[in-house]
């Protein structure tokens, strides 16, 4: 037997030990597949324009419903809420959820983007991350915007207490900082690339290391009932990656369609901002997760005592995506 076989073969053998008890090959097939699609995953926008994951299912009569996620926090709400099987946030916003009772598992990446910075107005007299003690700022509470900002006002020696957070989605959050009614914005790209290019914002503070990957997240009960069905998820994405990869101008034409933002905008987010290459969470990012965890405990926003070392190791389970995820 080939290397490569016995190496998938043994991925698939530890990934079984790590997951819940999988169910029994359902009888029937399912009805509806429900995921999500996002401004801030473009891949998820090829995939959906595209309709491959419709065809592959077509033949078992499988209906694929696509519900839209503002943010990752709406994604997170829905996965727990058991309103869709499959959704797409940032790694930090999705260890945070899992610590706090969310059944998720990620065994996919759609991007490693940087689509978070602290954003203020043109003619803002905010120099510095210093400069934002007292100020309000804009950011939509359990994203990766969010939690940007928790970790660059720590940089600065400030707590959350120390800035007023104005708790708005990030489409508002850019609305509200153009207007004048905050101070500053953790904003999310495509907003925050269209208040650059458009109103003339400007990024106050920007750390391509606070940026968290994007994760796929699974449902547990789902990854546990319906293996084949999760596999061909991450096929069909992969086959939207692979597109997005050779075709970066296109994917961005079809970002500024749905998101109906300039061409330049989509172009500056798909091209200058997110990196398609790694679609297998690693030892890497598990590490990374680790190193970004004590902002959930330093910011009450986990139960003290939390471990969130041991959330961070169930979250990223990286032995059931490898069988299927051929060429990260």
């Amino acid at each position: 037997m080939k290397r490569r076989t016995l190496l998938q073969l043994a991925a698939g053998a530890a990934a079984a030990t790590a997951l819940p008890r999988l169910a029994a090959a359902p009888t029937t097939p399912l009805e509806e597949l429900r995921l999500d699609y996002a401004y801030y995953s473009p891949t998820s926008l090829v995939l959906r324009r595209f309709g491959w994951l419709e065809q592959d299912l077509k033949a078992d009569g499988t209906n694929v419903k696509w519900v839209f996620s503002a943010g990752s926090n709406r994604a997170l709400e829905y996965l727990n809420a058991d309103s869709i099987d499959i959704g797409s946030s940032a790694r930090l916003a999705a260890l945070l959820a899992r610590a706090n009772g969310n059944p998720i598992r990620t065994p996919y990446i759609f991007s490693r983007p940087e689509w978070t910075a602290l954003v203020v107005r043109r003619d803002s007299p905010l120099r510095t991350l210093a400069d934002l003690k007292g100020k309000k700022i804009a950011a939509t509470k359990g994203t990766d915007p969010y939690l940007f900002l928790l970790r660059s006002l720590q940089l600065a020696g400030l707590k959350r207490g120390d800035i007023e957070h104005v708790p708005l989605q990030h489409a508002d959050g850019r609305i509200a900082l153009e207007q004048g009614k905050v101070d500053a914005w953790a904003g999310l790209d495509p907003h925050m690339a269209a208040s650059e290019l458009e109103g003339g914002a400007r990024l106050l503070y920007r750390n391509v290391a606070f940026n968290t990957y994007g994760f796929l997240n699974v449902r547990e009960s789902f990854l546990a009932a319906r293996p084949a069905e999760t596999a061909r998820v991450l096929k069909a994405y992969e086959r939207a990656r692979a597109w997005v990869r050779a075709n970066p101008t296109e994917a961005a034409r079809i970002l500024a369609e749905e998101a109906k933002v300039p061409l330049q905008v989509a172009l500056l987010q798909v091209k200058l901002r997110s990196d398609f290459s790694h679609a297998l969470p690693a030892g890497e990012h598990l590490a990374a997760l680790r190193q970004a965890a004590p902002i959930l405990l330093d910011e009450g926003l986990v139960k003290p005592g939390t471990d969130l070392s041991r959330i961070a190791a169930d979250l990223v389970d990286t032995r059931f995506a490898q069988p299927y995820v051929l060429k990260a």
